[in-house]
């Protein structure tokens, strides 16, 4: 014997019906089906509820009246011929005339209260319930109709009555005994023992079908609706969530009373009580798996079984001095909230007794906190406890699953993934029956914190990065390449998922939370709106995507003074922009810090000879206690690439104009000749060595005169550049007869003070400084700078553990390839930290 039950999508149109009448006579279901419960069509107890407030006000005749007729008698035309559709008219025809002789008495008393309000919604029901009846017995299975006033007996609780089991139960088998027929029963309604028509509240059709099944000991109750079943958390704020085969009813308890929306937290009681297994199936999908609820589910694969929320709770906190030790607190706390009707959601308390805290609806928050300060007027009075204030626009999340009370660190890393992306926990909650993690988080934070717990669960290994791109110059163009060759192959290998979703040049940002492709980014970003760096920013925290992460490609002063705004938002930064490391040391101090005290990733790798692994180096070195002594680097591609190749067959000039055509220079080279650049990465080193430094400070030994910097255009500049090549070829013979060969060299050495050496990873004090220089140096034979080639970048680290013979990094310092190669590589590492 089975219990069909049908909500209101499933019957909201004739194609939906007709599937209704389909499912029944299927293979699985013919002979089988004993009951069948059916909501008002869709939208129809909304329409009465907003007809039942016109009448109050003194409307009129709502329009929705005709509206409600007219979709009704279409529905029975289209299924009945003949006296059948001349029998539905009429029954529909009577119902409306009810329903409009109650409406003109609540117009004429301008007063609509909750029992009356109930009568008029059982309208929804009492026209769907009898015309689906008639359409099922057309249809070829012989079907009645069955009112559920006449059995489903309730308290007086209008709104959200409370069914009486005893009652019911008994009812329902004496009058099924006397109807043969397949029964076709409303839901959402029934009565008070003096007969007055309740409603069992929002939902309360999936009620209606535990109902019956559990009265009729039933081998199993379907709901049938417009999802798969149960998922794994809401599809429309976690686009991956999928169904689950098989749950419990403790599990799907607590999913539903946080708000998973295909049940109604009460449908499971009866079938609870009874053992009734469950069954959500799709009307639109019939071959679809569905979700079983049943005592014997099957455990699955994954240590949780969902994610569920409620979007807008309000916090009540209750604390005090006068709670400590205090028996009874409790019960007189919450007996004044039972005292008002008002339902708590979920309770958190401190072990200290000094302070509980309690979420209830948000229409509840005011009334639960005059309620407490009714009940503990004395109490506030002598400032023993404090008055409670409701904090509103906060949601909880739940994160449910029988498998967690065997399985550790469920808790961990439901906090790591909430604190990974910067969502702050405002009151924690955990059953006794370790089924269930609630946390109330800022009702902003909702869709973020669903996904990351989500994926961190789910996504067996899998990690995604909600990637914000400024700048699609060289090297941000580059990487926007290497993202659309190579991403397919980081999800499908390595489970790292890099979704673009902002991207931004020097005109134009456009924005798609879903992931825009980066194989024909460029042309759609022409498309976009025009670039406004706040608006960018803004638009990035109000997307509020869990493991968001900003990547940098500009060499803007204006984006990198951003910084520290986007970490105090737990947005990770990626970027080869010099900038902010190069800026006052104070600021530099502070995003540093703000990174390791939050744990939010700052990754500057390529601020420093592109995608060589020096500044990484360095940390290590720091981190496992080596101390550096001194650093002596060539940190400019460009002036590597002259001094490498200036051996007196071409006049300095000339590799200058040969740099600027391999694209090794800025377009304007004395961008490159001043050594600002370079000076920049010596200054970040310096500063990662734990030297206190400001960009002043960096002596810097002029490549050019004066004339050169002061020309109108590069033209002007390569015309005095010409002038002093006699002077560089002086230099270069003079150092070539010593055998040696010249290299512009940057050297930072430690202070001699006690604190010199320290890691920027442990934030050395304010006393600490160093000596950075850049200079032209003539390199003897054995100078590891001797063997650079090309436009290498080399760093060659002394420290007391590589004091002998130093550590040296070396490989390309310049070129859009291998720059954007670093960039990609950190947002891979950024990937790899969410675990």
């Amino acid at each position: 014997m089975l219990v069909l039950k049908f909500g209101g999508t499933s019957v909201g149109c004739p194609e939906a019906v007709a599937g209704l009448t389909d499912i029944i006579r299927d293979k699985d279901h013919a002979g089988r089906v004993r009951v069948v419960v059916v909501s008002a069509f869709s939208g129809v107890t909304d329409a009465l509820i907003a007809a039942a407030g016109e009448a109050a006000a003194g409307a009129g005749l709502p329009p929705v009246i005709e509206t409600l007729r007219k979709r009704h008698l279409d529905t029975a035309a289209f299924f009945l011929k003949g006296p059948a559709l001349a029998g539905a008219e009429a029954e529909i025809e009577g119902t409306l005339k009810e329903l409009l002789r109650i409406l003109d008495g609540v117009a004429m008393l301008r007063e609509l209260s909750p029992r009356i309000l109930d009568q008029i919604m059982s309208f929804g029901e009492r026209l769907s319930a009898p015309l689906i009846a008639r359409i099922c017995s057309a249809a070829g299975t012989e079907a009645e109709y069955f009112d559920a006033r006449e059995a489903v007996k309730t308290d007086d609780s209008y709104g959200a009555a409370r069914f009486l089991p005893g009652e019911s139960y008994v009812l329902i088998r004496a009058l099924l005994e006397k109807r043969p027929k397949l029964q076709v029963a409303s839901g959402f309604i029934g009565s008070t023992l003096d007969g007055f028509t309740t409603t069992l509240g929002r939902g309360g059709s999936d009620t209606s079908a535990a109902i019956f099944g559990a009265a009729l000991g039933a081998e199993r109750v379907e709901i049938w609706t417009d999802v798969e079943g149960i998922l794994t958390a809401d599809p429309r704020m976690v686009k991956n969530a999928f169904r689950i085969e098989s749950i419990s009813y403790n599990e799907a308890m607590e999913l539903s009373h946080f708000g998973a929306k295909v049940l109604h937290p009460p449908t499971v009681r009866p079938a609870l009580e009874k053992g009734i297994p469950i069954l959500i199936k799709n009307t639109f999908n019939p071959s679809g798996g569905g979700t079983l609820i049943s005592n014997d589910a099957d455990p699955g694969g994954y240590p949780i079984r969902g994610i569920s929320s409620l979007n807008n709770v309000t916090l009540i906190r209750v604390q005090g001095s006068g709670m400590v030790g205090i028996a009874g607190f409790s019960s007189r706390l919450f007996g004044a909230l039972a005292g008002k009707r008002i339902s708590v959601i979920m309770i958190s308390q401190a072990s200290s007794e000094y302070s509980i805290c309690f979420a209830v609806e948000p229409s509840a928050g005011f009334p639960a906190a005059a309620a407490i300060k009714e009940e503990f007027v004395r109490e506030i009075a002598a400032g023993t406890i404090e008055e409670p204030v409701p904090e509103q626009d906060l949601a909880v999340i739940a994160v449910v699953g029988s498998r967690m009370k065997s399985t550790s660190g469920i808790s961990g890393k439901v906090f790591h993934a909430l604190g990974r992306n910067g969502i702050n926990v405002i009151a924690i909650a955990q059953g006794s029956s370790e089924i269930n993690i609630s946390a109330v988080i800022a009702r902003q934070d909702e869709a973020k914190a669903l996904n990351a717990v989500h994926e961190a669960f789910f996504l067996s290994g899998v990690r995604s990065v909600n990637l914000f791109l400024l700048g699609t110059g060289l090297i941000g163009g580059t990487l926007v390449e290497q993202l659309a060759g190579h991403r397919e192959v980081l999800a499908d290998e390595h489970k790292i998922r890099i979704n673009l979703v902002g991207i931004a040049n020097s005109r134009k940002m456009l924005f798609n939370s879903k992931g825009l492709d980066p194989k024909n980014i460029k042309a759609k970003l022409e498309e976009g709106e025009d670039l406004s760096l706040p608006r960018f920013i803004e638009k990035m925290k109000a997307l509020n995507l869990p493991n968001t992460a900003l990547c940098d490609c500009t060499a803007s002063d204006e984006v990198a003074a951003s910084y520290g705004d986007i970490l105090k938002s737990a947005v990770p930064i990626i970027t080869p922009n010099k900038r902010a490391n190069a800026s006052s040391y104070e600021y530099y101090r502070t995003l540093t810090a703000y990174s390791r005290d939050r744990g939010i990733p700052y990754l500057y790798e390529t601020t420093v000879c592109a995608g060589l692994p020096v500044i990484s180096t360095l940390r290590d070195l720091f981190l496992s206690g080596d101390r550096v002594r001194r650093i002596e680097a060539v940190l400019s591609g460009t002036l590597s690439y002259i001094f490498n190749n200036f051996d007196g067959s071409r006049p300095f000039s000339v590799l200058v104009r040969e740099a600027r055509a391999k694209g090794y220079t800025e377009p304007d080279p004395r961008d490159d000749l001043n050594a600002m650049d370079a000076a920049r990465k010596a200054l970040i080193l310096a500063r990662d060595c734990g030297m206190v430094l400001e960009f002043s400070s960096v002596q810097v030994e002029p490549l050019l005169p004066p004339a050169c910097f002061e020309a109108a255009d590069v033209e002007s500049f390569f015309t005095e550049l010409e002038k002093i090549d006699a002077l560089f070829e002086k230099r270069r013979a003079a150092a070539a007869a010593a055998g040696r060969a010249l290299r512009y060299v940057a050297v930072i050495e430690e202070s001699r003070g006690p604190a010199a050496g320290k890691a920027a990873a442990a934030l050395p004090p304010a006393n600490a400084g160093g000596l950075v220089r850049l200079s032209l140096r003539e390199e003897a034979p054995g100078s590891a700078f001797r063997s650079l080639v090309d436009s290498d970048n080399m760093v060659v680290i002394t420290t007391d553990r590589y004091s002998t013979l130093p550590l040296v990094v070396k490989g390309p310092g310049a070129g859009a390839q291998v720059t954007a190669g670093g960039v990609f590589a950190d947002i891979v590492r950024i990937a790899r930290t969410l675990v």
